[in-house]
């Protein structure tokens, strides 16, 4: 029957156009991005500094750096400090984070509606992965707290690739995942997220509520920036 058959190439074509169907992996940053951890990155970088006899930064100059691996951050913030104190500053940092985990001191919280998202997005069919600054051990524990870890088939950060924006954590999430820069999209805060995600060749969107203002991450690559959960949801879908 030629109507069956225009029929199923009109609702094939369809297909192809619809962002909806070719937006199957969606990965995420961390922090400024899921969660708001902030407050706790703040102060376990202040301990950091006062452990190393370094005059701390200030929060706004720590809040520009979230997302990039803890090495790069202290270039970023110290670039005169030696390689002893940065080092020192690292270790310290990484204990800071270590005490207020296992004293019931960090505050992680998921941005409102960020959970309900993830859900719907994955009952959808989505296929969910991150790719953060953060060590693989303070990912997974942030994940687990929420309950949150078996929606993502990927998790990608700092300890096992170079720092942001190097592509190397979505080209081996997209690996993980069985996907391809065309069908994926990268969701950040940063403008490293941003331009990470052009450099794999993959579609990138912003949310206004974390670290770098929507019009950065406009700049460095976004295809939108979103206010509301609403809005991320629409922009994934195209």
């Amino acid at each position: 029957d030629p109507t069956l058959g225009q029929d199923r190439a009109q609702t094939e074509t369809q297909a192809l156009m619809n962002p909806s169907s070719k937006t199957r992996c969606v990965i995420f940053d961390c922090d400024g991005t899921l969660v708001d951890g902030q407050a706790s990155i703040c102060e376990a970088m202040e301990t950091a500094f006062a452990g190393a006899d370094l005059a701390p930064p200030s929060r706004n100059a720590i809040r520009r750096i979230v997302g990039l691996s803890l090495p790069q951050a202290l270039r970023e913030l110290v670039p005169d400090a030696s390689d002893r104190q940065r080092a020192v500053v690292v270790d310290g940092y990484k204990s800071a984070f270590f005490a207020a985990r296992t004293e019931g001191r960090l505050h992680e919280p998921l941005f409102d509606g960020m959970e309900d998202l993830l859900r719907r997005l994955h009952s959808g069919g989505r296929t969910l992965g991150v790719a953060t600054g953060k060590s693989d051990r303070g990912l997974v524990s942030c994940l687990r707290s929420h309950g949150i870890a078996d929606l993502f088939v990927t998790l990608q950060t700092a300890d096992r690739h170079p720092s942001k924006p190097d592509p190397a954590m979505l080209e081996a999430a997209l690996a993980e995942a069985s996907s391809t820069p065309e069908s994926a999209v990268m969701i950040g805060d940063t403008s490293f997220d941003m331009e990470m995600a052009r450099a794999a060749g993959m579609r990138a969107i912003g949310v206004s509520w974390g670290y770098h203002a929507p019009e950065e991450l406009l700049e460095f690559g976004a295809c939108g920036v979103a206010n509301t959960m609403a809005e991320l949801e629409a922009l994934i879908d195209g």
